[in-house]
């Protein structure tokens, strides 16, 4: 009888730990990125390409910090067509502002970003683009001194649509419905040698902010535990698979 139960016993710690473990992983999404037999699209027609193509929005609804509980509504859908990434933003927030160029620092405006780590080597790109387009893009193994900027010829690499128009202006305070559109290609990952995406695996996360808004913000997809905000944070990145072609 003692040796039912402490068999019995040993399974149901079994199911705990199995359970804890499930929910542990659970933390970190997993997205399935389908691919579109489209060649050469162009950034405003990615909204009309992915609708084609049923693919879902995902949100990007996690406050990670209490300090800043405005929570925009943000979310982003993603397709490949085994050369390039197609990204669709769309939101809804209280204000908004494009006062970044290219290279600048589009975080503080009202701004998506899409960071991915395309091997297991520790490098990361980031993908920082504000409400009319304007974009950051580096690549390393950490925030400051541990990225690159990415040479100038590239950021012309990255088509971008933006619903808002493709100019700078100062701060709109009023609530604004905003769409972004990205076809980045594998050509601008100029830290790897990648020719196609079908079939990769790869781990990436999708984020809303803005750092000198009215209300300051920091949304993303794949929930991050840090005392404050920060983004460069790759071992909270979820994993997205590219279905083969």
């Amino acid at each position: 009888m003692n040796t039912i139960r402490y068999y019995v016993l040993l399974l149901l710690m079994s199911c705990v730990l199995s359970c804890h473990s499930q929910e542990m992983e659970g933390t970190k999404p997993m997205l399935r990125v389908p691919y579109v037999s489209q060649t050469e699209v162009e950034a405003a027609d990615v909204p009309a390409v992915l609708d084609a193509a049923e693919v879902p929005f995902q949100t990007i609804a996690s406050v990670n910090w209490p300090a800043f509980p405005y929570q925009p509504q943000a979310r982003f859908r993603v397709a490949h067509t085994g050369d390039a990434i197609l990204v669709h933003y769309q939101v809804d927030e209280d204000c908004v502002a494009a006062l970044a160029i290219d290279g600048g620092a589009v975080f503080k405006d009202a701004c998506c970003e899409f960071f991915i780590a395309p091997a297991d080597d520790g490098i990361y790109y980031n993908f920082e683009t504000n409400c009319a387009g304007f974009l950051l893009m580096e690549a390393g193994t950490g925030k400051g001194a541990l990225r690159s900027a990415a040479p100038d010829e590239l950021f012309t690499k990255v088509k971008r649509w933006a619903s808002l128009g493709r100019e700078t202006f100062e701060l709109r305070n009023e609530p604004t419905h905003w769409e972004l559109a990205l076809v980045i290609p594998v050509e601008v990952f100029y830290r790897h040698q990648i020719t196609s995406l079908s079939g990769r695996t790869m781990r990436a996360n999708f984020y809303k902010c803005g750092n000198a808004l009215c209300q300051r913000h920091y949304l993303s997809w794949s929930p991050i535990n840090t005392p404050v905000p920060d983004f460069h944070q790759p071992d909270f990145f979820g994993t997205i698979f590219f279905i083969p072609i």
